[in-house]
């Protein structure tokens, strides 16, 4: 059963409790008091890049760069209350991706709270200059009702001197029945974009894709790059390892790199969903982008023992580096020795 050393409480407990866990923290790591009063680690590299982590959800809702430039959206009508999914920044969706399954959509990653891991893996000697959170999430009594398994997932999230951020996500089978589970996974990245209208996505070009707006109906992606003109959901299969998001207008380049994740998600909700949405702006689809890093048309299975590992690492760039067709030439060196 998970304990939820920091969730907010208050009181010489609570404060025991966060100065117990302030030393398990990375140099450059630092708890701080986020909306509503519920903890939250911010990240700070020397450079001035800077992200934040909700302990409630393991949820990144915030990465700045250098020039204080928010790369995240967050909808100004998030509510920052359990049990409510924070809306924006990186949401986890694990056991379950969407309603695949017979849990709540996205499974309930994203409104537990999570710990300071106090035994994480070390850094490769070569990353010791990132600073980073390890977070661990175990299963409480309410979830097992719902989903029996046990396990231990652990989730290290690091800011990198460049500005890079980070996602590592360790899920082990600890079943003492000897019985495997299996699950489905995302890591449901909402981007910041000037206009949807003026972005494009390149790297997923000719790939087969789940439409979720035609009952998941399987097609394939024509064209040169996704542009966006109504509303977007699919499930885009088999994707290769790097996935770049054009914003024309910020001349800015996201270049998502990925690991134990092939399925990638584009999704913007559009006006009439938007205006359905109560922790969504009616504008707000102007300004975002969801492109979600995914394991789901083969969900991940895990016999006991078993770990699953699930990379995403998401840099900005200058938009000259990706222009015309997404070349790896082009881009910075990724960050493959994270582990």
């Amino acid at each position: 059963m998970t304990t939820n050393a920091l969730s907010g409480s208050s009181g010489s407990g609570g404060v025991a409790a966060a100065n117990a866990n302030a030393k398990l923290l990375h140099p450059g790591a630092e708890f701080s008091k986020g909306i509503n009063g519920l903890d939250k680690v911010v990240l700070r590299d020397p450079r001035g890049s800077v992200a934040e982590v909700y302990l409630y959800g393991g949820h990144v809702t915030s990465w700045k760069n250098d020039h204080g430039e928010e790369l995240l959206f967050v909808s100004s009508k998030a509510i920052f209350k359990p049990p409510k999914a924070i809306r924006g920044g990186i949401p986890i969706c694990f056991p379950q991706f969407s309603n695949l399954g017979s849990l709540d959509a996205h499974g309930f990653a994203r409104n537990r709270f999570w710990s300071i891991d106090s035994d994480p893996s070390p850094f490769p000697t070569n990353t010791s200059n990132k600073v980073a959170v390890d977070l661990i999430l175990r299963p409480s009594e309410e979830d097992m009702k719902t989903w029996p398994h046990s396990y231990e997932y652990r989730l290290r999230v690091a800011l990198g001197p460049g500005g890079d951020l980070t996602l590592i996500s360790r899920i082990r089978n600890t079943n003492s029945d000897g019985k495997p589970f299996s699950f489905t996974f995302a890591y449901h990245t909402y981007f910041s974009v000037s206009d949807i209208s003026e972005v494009r996505v390149e790297g997923l070009e000719t790939l087969d894709y789940l439409d979720n707006l035609q009952n998941r109906k399987r097609c394939t992606e024509q064209g040169d790059a996704i542009t966006f003109e109504s509303e977007v959901d699919k499930i885009y299969l088999s994707t290769p390892t790097k996935i770049a998001i054009l914003d024309h207008e910020k001349k800015r380049t996201f270049v998502i790199r990925k690991d134990g994740l092939p399925d990638a998600v584009v999704w913007n909700p559009w006006d009439k969903k938007s205006k359905a949405m109560a922790d969504f702006g009616d504008d707000e689809y102007k300004h975002m982008l969801c492109v979600e890093t995914a394991a789901i048309e083969k969900p991940i299975t895990l016999k006991p023992g078993e770990e699953w590992r699930g990379r995403q690492e998401l840099s900005a760039v200058p938009s000259s580096y990706c222009s015309g067709q997404l070349d790896p030439r082009k881009i910075p060196p990724d960050g493959s020795d994270l582990t």
